[in-house]
C-alpha cells in the first residue's frame, strides 16, 4: 500500500511514521508513506498557499493551485483509488472504513488547514471527505496521522500477531472485554478466575459476555439490535 499525504506543515507527520507499527510496516516493504508539502508545488513567488476568501470574512482559504498541482503530479505516476480531505464535515471514521481502505493500494489524503480548501478541490478531485470527531484541529495532519494509522496496522504481515487486529473494538460492533495480565492479585484486585482456568471454550463465552456488557454500558450506540 502507498498513502500520499499533502499538507502545509510536513514536519508534522514526520514522527508519527517513524516509530512503532508504522515505521516496522515500512521496514517489511508493506507500506509506504509520502509526505508532500503543498508549498513545493506553489508558483507564487512567496510560496504563499493560502488566500483572502470571497464575500469577506474570517480566516485563509487554502488556494487551488498548488493542491491541483500536486495532485495532477501523483496521478500522472499512478492511479489512486481513493483521494481523500480530512475536514470536519467528512464522514466520521469508523472500522469499517479502516477495513475497506485497508484493502486498497493507492490513498492520497489532503490536510486542510486555515479555514480549509476552495470547494472547487472538493469538486474536482476528492473523492472522499472523512472526519476523525465532532470537534476542530489545527489542521488535518494529525486526522491523517490517525487514518493512516488505523489503516496500516491491519495489512497482512503488518502485527506479530495478525490476529490480534480482529478481536479489537469496533470489529464486530463491540468494544474489547477488560484484559489482564501478571501478577493475578494486585492490591487486593484479582483476576477473574475463569481466565486461569484453561478451559478456552469458558474464556471465549466470558469474553464475549464481557464485551456486550461493556459496550452496553459505555457505547449502546453501536450494539446491533
Amino acid at each position: 500500500m502507498r498513502i500520499d499525504i499533502l499538507t502545509v506543515v510536513p514536519d508534522l507527520l514526520e514522527g508519527p511514521f517513524s516509530h512503532s507499527i508504522l515505521q516496522r510496516a515500512k521496514d517489511k516493504g508493506l507500506a509506504e508513506v509520502h509526505i508532500h508539502n503543498i508549498r513545493d508545488y506553489s508558483t507564487d513567488k512567496h510560496k504563499n498557499v493560502d488566500d483572502y476568501q470571497y464575500g469577506g470574512g474570517a480566516g485563509m482559504v487554502m488556494s487551488i493551485q498548488p493542491i491541483a498541482a500536486c495532485i495532477e503530479e501523483l496521478q500522472s505516476q499512478r492511479e489512486y483509488d481513493e483521494i481523500i480531505y480530512m475536514t470536519p464535515d467528512g464522514e466520521l471514521f469508523e472500522q469499517a472504513a479502516a477495513n475497506q481502505l485497508s484493502r486498497v493500494k493507492n490513498i492520497i489524503l489532503l490536510c486542510g488547514h486555515y479555514k480549509g480548501v476552495d470547494e472547487r478541490i472538493r469538486e474536482l478531485f476528492i473523492t472522499r471527505e472523512i472526519s476523525i470527531g465532532s470537534y476542530v484541529l489545527s489542521g488535518g495532519e494529525l486526522a491523517a496521522a490517525v487514518v493512516a494509522d488505523s489503516i496500516i496496522r491491519l495489512l497482512p504481515g503488518v502485527l506479530n500477531d495478525e490476529t490480534s487486529a480482529l478481536t479489537d473494538s469496533f470489529q464486530d460492533n463491540l468494544l474489547s472485554p477488560p484484559i489482564y495480565t501478571r501478577p493475578a492479585e494486585y492490591k487486593g484486585l484479582k483476576v477473574p478466575e475463569v481466565l486461569l482456568s484453561g478451559n478456552f471454550k469458558k474464556i471465549e463465552e466470558y469474553r464475549e459476555q464481557e464485551a456486550y456488557r461493556r459496550t452496553k454500558e459505555r457505547r449502546p450506540d453501536i450494539l446491533d439490535f
